[in-house]
């Protein structure tokens, strides 16, 4: 259903509110770049920090610039399922590929929780859901075996992986429906992650880098990989130096160098990324040719 690189958009802000005409020029900006699809209100995005109407808004605006050019899988994420619900309808109203829905967070449930979470989702709503598994920030994981069931229900059609586990890549595949798609993400671990069966990844670093990150994924794609092993050398101090610092603050800082206007501006509790941190995002950014 979905393959390539894909950006979780990082959500520009100035003055405290979402800066809309920014965020149009970026998603063009990513189309045009080879961007295969787009994620708005992920964790790039501060969805964390954001109220249910500007979550919303977030994700209308994404879909008109879209236009169709890629689909948009809107975060539909949220820690009461009531809630990621809303999301989703309201995402499906105004014509999202898919939902990507975190597993719930704080809560910590157990696996039949985590299931019933899902399930619900699907029973309420037919648009397609992307799980997304990232138990860093999480604490609770979608393990295989839930997966793998979750995969059976018929809108539940893709994963987004940021577990770190690589052999988690072959469990999925083999142990999940056919045609489930399997997502990267974390960046630096696409290409084993490619290798092992991946179709694509939901990319931080895409946001400042796309057209290296779409060329990279196109490489694993045809099966290129020593094309595709020099574009991960290029990429791989970028993966890293975006996370020099809490995120998604060296993101913002790396798009204010990247792209004409982008504000750095964060939402409390995110801060300014640290001056050693700048300067690693400055390095990566001219070893890649961006800057």
């Amino acid at each position: 259903m979905f393959s390539g690189s894909i950006p979780a958009l990082a959500t520009p802000f100035c003055d405290g509110s979402f800066a809309e005409d920014v965020f149009r020029a970026f998603v063009d900006w990513q189309i045009d770049q080879g961007s295969s699809a787009l994620v708005p209100c992920g964790t790039t995005g501060e969805a964390s920090t954001l109220s249910n109407a500007e979550h919303h808004r977030v994700i209308e605006v994404c879909i008109e610039q879209a236009a169709g050019r890629v689909p948009v899988i809107a975060g539909c994420g949220s820690n009461d399922t009531t809630n990621a619900l809303l999301h989703l309808n309201f995402s499906k109203k105004c014509g999202a590929a898919a939902g990507l829905v975190v597993a719930p967070y704080y809560n910590r449930p157990n696996q039949d929780g985590i299931y019933a979470h899902f399930e619900t989702l699907t029973q309420g709503n037919d648009l397609p859901l992307v799980l997304y598994n990232v138990p860093a920030r999480t604490v609770t994981d979608i393990l295989p075996e839930t997966v793998a069931a979750l995969s059976k229900l018929p809108t539940v059609a893709a994963i987004k992986d940021a577990s770190g586990s690589l052999d988690r890549v072959t469990e999925h595949r083999l142990d999940c429906e056919q045609d489930f798609c399997l997502l990267s993400g974390v960046d630096e671990l696409s290409l084993a992650f490619n290798a092992s069966g991946g179709v694509g990844c939901i990319s931080v670093t895409a946001n400042v880098a796309p057209k290296l990150c779409a060329e990279f994924q196109a490489a694993c794609a045809a099966g290129d990989y020593k094309k595709a092993l020099e574009l991960n050398d290029v990429l791989y101090p970028l993966h890293k130096a975006l996370f020099s610092d809490a995120s998604p603050g060296p993101i913002k800082y790396a798009l204010s160098r990247v792209v004409d206007g982008f504000p750095t501006d964060l939402r409390l509790p995110m801060t300014r990324p640290s001056d050693a941190s700048c300067k690693q995002v400055d390095a990566a950014l001219e070893g890649a040719g961006l800057i």
